[in-house]
């Protein structure tokens, strides 16, 4: 394992974050991991990390942290370093999966699920990054999907936040990059966590009144998850991408790639490589190679 870091972590009252803040923290990193309500709605869950804590000895704290709130995410972050005078790495986390018919959706839901997806994570990279340049390293995991990285219907405001927060990360890579400090991407393909579940529905009714076929084709989409979820021998534990975010958080600062796959990826990984040398190539078209990669000070 690599030295002990201070790990924050959003969106830890269910999927892979809960899982995360056990794993680091069982890996002798100090974790604290966040979620909305944690006396309220998120309470069992809340307490279920402290039970864990308790009994194991681990360094694993709970706080409550809202990523649409400025005041909570400010909140939040200056109790941990108050706490432990830094943090060493951010997980972005937090996020929500709307499926259904593009047009159905409202601007109202768009908005939402975008200050969840993408302005969330700009929140707490706003309020981190000071911390992180004053002490020259940090590291920043966004939490994607290969949904930032391809297009399927039914899929279109979840992409929209997605494919947003792909395109902030990188700018946010090379801007940081001669600070010391690294932002890398992992992208989960479709795993048994609570986002297909709980996705949130089109709220405009009379607008999928004119889209029968397509809704049936939707249903037919949905079995055939139901089906890749109940498949043993296809790789959907959340186990599999925790591992993968461990692996990338331990790895020695310099030598993370910048997009990292987990699960089932319909190919995204092998663009992600074939892309790579473009990103590269555009950064060398204008002079600015040297920003690529974490550069300690």
């Amino acid at each position: 394992m690599s030295s002990s870091q201070t790990i924050l972590i959003t969106g830890c009252s269910s999927g892979f974050g809960l899982l995360a803040a056990k794993e680091l923290a069982r890996s002798g990193h100090t974790v604290y991991a966040t979620m909305r309500a944690v006396d309220g709605k998120n309470a069992d869950r809340a307490t279920e990390l402290r039970s864990v804590a308790d009994d194991e000895g681990l360094s694993l704290h709970v706080l409550e942290l809202d990523v649409t709130s400025d005041a909570s995410v400010e909140q939040a972050v200056a109790a941990v370093i108050e706490a432990e005078g830094a943090i060493d790495t951010v997980v972005n986390n937090a996020g929500v999966m709307p499926v259904g018919v593009t047009e159905a959706f409202t601007v109202e839901q768009l908005q939402a699920n975008l200050d969840v997806n993408l302005v969330g994570p700009f929140r707490v990279v706003r309020t981190v990054a000071p911390h992180m340049r004053a002490a020259g390293s940090g590291l920043i995991v966004q939490v994607s999907t290969i949904a930032g990285r391809m297009a399927v219907p039914f899929f279109g405001v979840y992409h929209a936040s997605k494919w947003g927060l792909e395109g902030m990360s990188e700018a946010l890579r090379y801007e940081l990059s001669g600070k010391g400090i690294d932002v890398v991407v992992i992208e989960p393909g479709p795993f048994t966590t609570n986002l297909f579940p709980e996705a949130p529905s089109p709220a405009d009714e009379e607008r999928l009144l004119g889209y029968e076929v397509e809704n049936q084709t939707l249903v037919e989409m949905g079995q055939a998850f139901e089906a890749l979820f109940e498949d043993s021998d296809v790789p959907t534990d959340p186990q599999i991408l925790v591992d993968t975010m461990v692996r990338v958080i331990e790895t020695p600062a310099g030598e993370r790639p910048f997009r990292t796959t987990g699960g089932v990826d319909f190919g995204v990984a092998e663009w992600n490589a074939a892309a790579d040398d473009f990103r590269i190539s555009i950064l060398q078209g204008f002079g600015l190679e040297h920003m690529e990669g974490v550069r300690t000070q």
